[in-house]
């Protein structure tokens, strides 16, 4: 058996080579006629390559898997018809992107002087990533607003708002998959007319996909200054980004939210796990010591001054230490000094070699004065308080 992977999934020759020959490249170079000249019968990728007719039509490619949340670059009707199986990695990277946005909330509170329990936050799409945003932003004494209209169809629940009612919110944090078409189109849902009824100073957070926002329209808007400030992750097409706009947001980042090392291996282990039972084999491969991390040293914070003034500063500094959301903006924003031509390049780059970056729950963190409070607020978010 033959299998074609994305080489930026972590431990994807170790795990899928004890199924069968495993091969590695770039998911950008994946083509049709690699998959036809290799034989493959099982295609591994991420959101960069697109799943298409195109790419599989006359091939023997009989397993698809995407070690991803998202799967709007894989033509699933078209799999379907043609009997291939497929896979995705629900949930895998929830957490990491949920922890992104609680350095981002918190840089945004340092840059413009505020307290975040003074503020609301709207989460539109309320999933495996919003749902976690929530319960991270209440833990850090947010006001929380949420909308997502197919749960509020199936539930009924009357937490799920309608749209126009988080209009009002300080902050708004997307986290919808990309619709192209439908009841619940997201393509552009972010446009001029919406921006224009979004509270005036507000924020907007982006990192599910970048076709969610018209670009154009947000750039407009951030040029007249209408908006406080904007957190991009994601672009419209990437990774030809527009550089421009990347200069008027407050943050920007490659899209790399969800790429912290615990959410890729997890999306990985999900895609060999259903191989597995795909061919009917028992797993072989573990992922428990890979993900183990015992020998990182505590984290210690004098918090001898620390009161609940200073609260989100304490949690900022925390949470910088195990993910610097400033070195990532600062990486993206040397793609402004580049030629148009070495852009994208540079772009799938940064995403390519990223560091590692561990998850919250990695962390232990040890403070010299009790503090009840912010041990609740480091506990919500996932870290461990020892003594």
């Amino acid at each position: 058996m033959i299998i074609l992977a994305d080489e930026n999934i972590p431990y994807v020759k170790e795990s899928f080579g004890t199924l069968g020959q495993t091969i590695i490249m770039s998911g950008r170079l994946i083509t049709s006629e690699i998959i036809k000249q290799n034989n493959v019968d099982v295609l591994i990728v991420r959101s960069i390559t697109k799943v298409c007719p195109e790419l599989l039509e006359g091939s023997p490619v009989r397993f698809v898997g995407t070690a991803t949340i998202g799967t709007d670059h894989v033509d699933i009707p078209y799999l379907k018809s043609k009997n291939i199986k497929f896979v995705s990695a629900p949930g895998s990277n929830a957490n990491s992107v949920a922890e992104y946005i609680t350095a981002a909330l918190l840089f945004l509170a340092k840059k413009n002087n505020f307290k975040l329990k003074d503020k609301t936050l709207g989460i539109i799409g309320v999933g495996q990533v919003g749902s976690r945003v929530a319960i991270k932003a209440e833990a850090m004494g947010m006001n929380v607003l949420l909308n997502d209209p197919p749960l509020a169809r199936i539930t009924g629940e009357w937490k799920y708002l309608p749209l126009k009612e988080l209009m009002t919110a300080d902050i708004l944090t997307l986290h919808v998959p990309l619709n192209m078409e439908g009841q619940d189109a997201t393509y552009h849902m972010v446009n001029e007319g919406f921006l224009a009824k979004m509270k005036s100073d507000s924020m907007l957070i982006n990192s599910s996909r970048g076709a969610v926002v018209d670009n154009n329209a947000l750039k407009n808007v951030l040029k007249n200054k209408r908006l406080s400030d904007a957190v991009l992750d994601v672009w419209e097409k990437e990774p030809s980004i527009d550089t421009e706009l990347v200069n008027l947001v407050a943050l920007g980042t490659p899209h790399i939210a969800g790429y912290s090392f615990d959410g890729k291996v997890n999306g990985m282990f999900m895609i060999y796990e259903a191989l597995c039972k795909f061919l009917g084999v028992p797993i072989q491969w573990k992922v428990d010591n890979i993900l183990s991390d015992k020998s990182r040293p505590p984290i210690v914070f004098d918090n001898e001054n620390c009161n609940n003034e200073k609260i989100d500063d304490a949690v900022d500094k925390i949470v910088s230490q195990m993910y610097n959301i400033r070195k990532d903006d600062q990486d993206l924003r040397k793609i402004v000094e580049l030629p148009a031509d070495a852009q994208g390049p540079y772009f799938d780059n940064l995403r390519r070699k990223y560091a590692v970056r561990r998850e919250f729950k990695n962390a232990d963190v040890k403070l010299p004065r009790e503090d009840r409070e912010l041990s609740k607020i480091l506990l919500s978010l996932g870290f461990k308080i020892i003594n």
